[in-house]
């Protein structure tokens, strides 16, 4: 079962929602060569029934006004960083790429996973042409949403060959909270964080996180460090900064339920 996601909140003088304030993914210098990784068998792994090369076009130039125009032809102007230099937003492509396949990715995946998912991307002169200019394999590093429709603004990606090193903020996914004996007793499911950040081998870069609540009782939690990753993640944060905590109930439970004991009696 998935615990729900709260909304972000919104400065309401901000005309953008952003859903990647903290750099969702940017390339992290990893001076020593390290061996090939690949998903392990128990841990989660990118469903390949979603799969999706992503179609884009060339873009020379960028501007408010060229974006508009982008924008009212159905295409979303996007910028591809280049691996070596992406943090820093050097040595870039400028592309488009179609409104309707970025609308149908995000919502389908959601956008905190839609961040954290690799896809092939294959730039064409124009689309519905035959020709592939460059196809490179990137991640989404973040995508920025009309406040009041929801409307895809812009994407920008990052390059992911096999040798980069990522730091990418990956979703948690909450399992077990129909076993997990202090809700059962009636506690609640404070849930501290919701995604935690990782430097991950490009080739192993999680969807998400199982968080497993299933042997929780009242008043024991998780921390960062108690999470089941990859061997090769390297966790960003404090491995003691809390994930999840079941809470004893809130008083307002235990009122209704002493009132329904005293008439009861």
């Amino acid at each position: 079962m998935l615990i729900p996601k709260p909304s972000l909140l919104l400065s309401k003088s901000s005309p953008l929602r952003r859903f990647s304030q903290c750099a969702t993914a940017v390339l992290h210098p990893q001076p020593d060569p390290s061996p090939p990784f690949s998903y392990l068998p128990d841990l989660p792994k990118p469903d390949p029934k979603h799969s999706e090369t992503i179609h884009a076009i060339p873009r020379s130039i960028s501007g408010k006004n060229i974006s508009a125009k982008e924008r009212k032809a159905g295409r979303v102007p996007s910028i591809v960083f280049e691996q070596e230099d992406g943090q820093h937003g050097g040595n870039k492509r400028l592309i488009s790429v179609e409104t309707n396949q970025i609308k149908k990715l995000v919502n389908h995946l959601g956008r905190s996973f839609f961040l954290s998912r690799l896809f092939d991307l294959e730039v064409r002169p124009q689309f519905g042409s035959d020709e592939v200019v460059e196809k490179v394999r990137v991640l989404p590093r973040s995508v920025h949403l009309h406040a009041g429709t929801d409307a895809v603004l812009n994407v920008t990606f990052i390059r992911a060959p096999s040798h980069a090193w990522l730091k990418v903020e990956v979703p948690l996914m909450f399992i077990g909270d129909d076993v997990s004996p202090g809700l059962k007793k009636g506690a609640y499911l404070n849930v501290i964080k919701r995604k935690v950040k990782y430097l991950c081998p490009a080739d192993v870069i999680p969807p998400y996180i199982e968080v497993d609540l299933s042997e929780l009782d009242v008043g024991q939690k998780l921390v960062m460090g108690d999470l089941k990753v990859h061997p090769a993640l390297k966790l960003v944060q404090s491995k003691d900064e809390a994930v999840v905590k079941i809470a004893g109930a809130r008083v307002s439970d235990q009122q209704k339920k002493e009132k329904v004991s005293e008439k009861k009696k």
